[in-house]
């Protein structure tokens, strides 16, 4: 395993799984279930809340129309005497019992999943990401890459709460409304039949559609966000060819397409809550028209009435929930399929199989570089490096002299492994390079770029990064040489932070 993934370890364990070395697979059902079977154990108690609380609300209606039966068969002076047993477990039930299952639901849900849950597939997509090749970070914005890592976690998590929590509930509570009302008479039970029969239907005429929109619209979504971050990363280069208008331009286009695919998107919505309206308004007049009915001809007695009609309101009345939940649902489908992209990706430049890491000889002249017989042309016909030979011994200085896009760059990179050459090898101390490790590759070499950048964190720890452990006197020292320990005693960030744990801004 690599040595690096010792704290994605340490962080999963929040619910007790190591990090997966593999991406997601690039499949949606099987995306979802690559991180919901580390937490199976948690999405199953709240399974199992969510069939508690729906089987409580369903007996509230039984229970006003137990109540209306006692009512009617009882004397006043006699109810409490021959009745109250009943009256008690009703009160238990409803003081009692539906808080308790409320409470069991929002503990697993806020406590166990909610934030557990986010960041173990955060750290997750985070660990697959980090590790694509430079290619991959090149060929999209990096603002897209990161809103896609951060957004599928909560969107994931999410859509599977509200599932069992909106889609579950409507089921069993739906069930149980049946069974209850066509024991009574199977007519009593026929307008909700129908209900459900209408409900399935329009579910299944729009949530294609308005997943297909809801993805769209999170892609429009992050390609805002990458061309925002892009115009913010480089604002100098924007400040220095006064091109503010023109990055004013790139990114309401942007907007505007984000727009256009959310209002796409919204229309859906409407239609779908002003069918459910016609549906609810529907079931609930047929209920209360069939009940009349069948008590005028004697066929039911008045707590059947009065338990059908609190259900049809409250079926229609938790529709609404649902159908907002299902939306929901459906746009956060479309941020998973949407950052699917970025993170069920494989990887670009993986290590060879049976790569092993790079062994540095102590004790001995080491660092011996050679390049055989390299070529190197980008996959083009004509060679930017051909036949190279090259040797550097252990100690030696070697400068690369050249004009633009004679190679120097990409000799380097080869060295660091983020090409390989199309034919030849280069070695380290006699080792081909192709079969070791690229973090024990790039960890060996110490490389300083043109580009200054420094990363966001303190001065200290930016001076460590290539050695993270250090000490502060390896890192006073380090400062001195670059004769920068005078400047950095005076630096002082807006939070109040000083010298070495003073945070520099983003790329220093």
């Amino acid at each position: 395993m690599d040595p690096v993934a010792a704290p994605g370890t340490r962080a999963a364990r929040l619910l007790g799984t190591p990090v997966p070395e593999a991406p997601p697979p690039r499949s949606l059902a099987g995306f979802y279930w690559h991180f919901i079977r580390q937490a199976k154990l948690l999405f199953a108690a709240l399974f199992v809340a969510g069939l508690l609380v729906a089987l409580l609300d369903a007996a509230l209606p039984a229970m006003i129309g137990r109540l209306v039966a006692l009512l009617g068969s009882h004397a006043p002076e006699t109810l409490w005497a021959e009745a109250g047993g009943s009256l008690l477990v009703m009160a238990a039930v409803i003081l009692l019992g539906r808080p308790g299952a409320i409470l069991l639901q929002n503990l697993i849900t806020q406590q166990g999943i909610n934030g557990n849950f986010t960041s173990l597939v955060r750290w997750q997509s985070h660990w697959q990401v980090v590790r694509q090749g430079l290619p991959f970070f090149q060929e999209d914005f990096s603002g897209r890459v990161a809103n896609r890592v951060m957004q599928a976690g909560p969107a994931l998590r999410e859509s599977v709460v509200q599932v069992v929590n909106a889609v579950w509930y409507i089921l069993v509570y739906g069930t149980a409304a049946l069974l209850l009302l066509g024991d009574a008479d199977w007519r009593l039970a026929m307008p909700i039949a129908v209900w459900f029969l209408a409900y399935a239907g329009l579910l299944r005429v729009l949530v294609p559609r308005m997943r297909d929109r809801s993805r769209k619209a999170s892609e429009q979504r992050s390609l805002l966000t990458g061309r925002i971050v892009d115009s913010y990363t480089n604002i100098q280069t924007v400040k220095l060819f006064a091109r503010a208008s023109q990055e004013d331009a790139f990114v309401r286009d942007g907007v505007q397409a984000l727009n256009a695919a959310f209002l796409r998107q919204m229309r859906l919505v409407t239609l779908n809550g002003f069918a459910l309206g016609l549906l609810n308004a529907s079931m609930i007049t047929g209920t209360a028209a069939t009940g009349i009915w069948l008590w005028i001809h004697g066929q039911i007695g008045l707590a059947a009435v009065a338990t059908a009609l609190p259900m049809a309101w409250q079926i229609a009345n938790i529709s609404g929930w649902v159908a907002f939940n299902v939306t929901a649902i459906f746009e956060n489908l479309g941020v998973v399929q949407e950052a699917m992209n970025s993170i069920a990706v494989p990887p670009t430049a993986p290590d060879p199989p049976g790569a092993v890491p790079l062994v540095v000889p102590q004790g001995k002249p080491h660092g011996e570089i050679r390049f055989e017989a390299v070529d190197f042309s980008y996959g083009r016909d004509t060679g930017v490096i051909q036949a190279l030979d090259l040797r550097i011994a252990p100690g030696e200085r070697v400068g690369l002299i050249g004009h633009s896009g004679a190679g120097k760059s990409t000799l380097v990179n080869l060295l660091l492994g983020f090409f390989r050459p199309e034919a030849g090898r280069i070695l380290i101390d006699g080792q081909d390079i192709a079969g070791v490790t690229q973090e024990s590759l790039r960890g060996a070499i110490g490389v300083v770029t043109q580009d200054t950048a420094l990363l966001h964190r303190s001065v200290r720890e930016n001076i460590r990064y290539g050695r993270p452990d250090a000490g502060m006197a390896e890192v006073e020292a380090a400062a001195a040489r670059a004769a920068a320990a005078g400047f950095i005693g005076q630096l002082e960030d807006w939070r109040g932070r000083s010298g070495y744990d003073a945070h520099v801004g983003e790329r220093g």
